[in-house]
């Protein structure tokens, strides 16, 4: 609903969409939890947030530590809801993706390009510089705002139903701070 007022609003920019997984520290574990590869193996899990140019929210998904980047794209983009709000038919996806390095892959690009979706992603084992991060820090911004909310820095419930309330909640939060703005 909020996604709808905010297009209505003309306040999210379809262009293109940023998308970028965080670390979540899970002392307790749980479901969705997993080792992280790159924190000695410290339990964890990830967001994984697909945002608009302006860095709104579309959807997040939560994952194990441990499930590599490119592996949730596609349950990313597809928890994107319809949204209208405009004359015509709701929108779902944006036109460009932008994703870091954690993100390339062949079978993606191909997939991606499939939906009809432009993928604009880092290519790895390149030098940085890329460019990308000029516009990618939105998503970078977002994730701070996730992480502002105590019950998201650190994961302490076991079961996933309730982290996922939390992000839903301050997703919805932060849709809110743009319609006010």
């Amino acid at each position: 609903m909020l996604l709808t007022e905010l297009n209505a609003a003309d306040l999210i920019d379809w262009s293109r969409a940023i998308i970028d997984g965080t670390f979540v520290k899970a002392p307790e574990g749980g479901e969705d939890t997993g080792p992280n590869s790159t924190d000695r193996g410290k339990s964890g899990s990830k967001h994984h947030v697909l945002t608009d140019a302006n860095g709104i929210p579309l959807a997040v998904i939560l994952t194990a530590a441990n499930v590599p980047d490119v592996v949730p794209v596609m349950e990313v983009l597809t928890a994107v809801p319809p949204v209208g709000g405009k004359p015509g038919p709701p929108r779902e996806k944006p036109e460009r993706l932008q994703g870091d390095r954690g993100y390339d892959s062949k079978p993606l690009r191909k997939l991606i390009r499939w939906l009809g979706i432009v993928p604009e992603l880092a290519k790895r084992n390149t030098d940085h510089g890329s460019g990308l991060g000029k516009t990618r820090w939105v998503v970078e911004r977002t994730n701070a705002f996730l992480h502002g909310f105590g019950r998201l820095r650190r994961r302490l419930d076991l079961l996933p139903k309730f982290q996922h309330a939390f992000l839903a909640i301050a997703c919805s939060l932060i849709c809110m701070r743009f319609l006010d703005a």
